[in-house]
């Protein structure tokens, strides 16, 4: 069964992982605008132990995440880390939709 969580993590790390090249790409356009002038994407109390004012950061934090949630056997430790990883990317996914909306308005 982690295995096949383990799987769909991998597969959704790669939408994100695509989804964050477009948002960062359009973040440096705004920036070179003049616009979009904030410090980081998510508050301090989001989960993450990276700030960044681009996705990347947190796409890469999200990645590594879930190679130590590879390496973890019991059950226990899994599920406290699996939970973890499933709210980083949850708000990833919110983030990155509510992002992409924006622009269209």
């Amino acid at each position: 069964m982690q295995n096949s969580i383990l799987e769909k993590l991998k597969e959704n790390t790669q939408v994100i992982y695509r989804k964050a090249l477009d948002a960062d790409q359009t973040l440096g356009r705004l920036h070179q605008a003049g616009q979009g002038k904030f410090v980081q994407i998510f508050p301090q109390d989001a989960g993450f132990s990276v700030t960044s004012k681009r996705f990347q950061p947190y796409v890469e934090e999200l990645a590594k995440d879930i190679a130590e949630l590879e390496s973890l056997n019991e059950q226990g430790p899994f599920e406290t880390k699996l939970a973890v990883v499933v709210q980083k990317m949850e708000q990833l996914f919110s983030t990155l939709s509510r992002f992409k909306e924006s622009l269209r308005e």
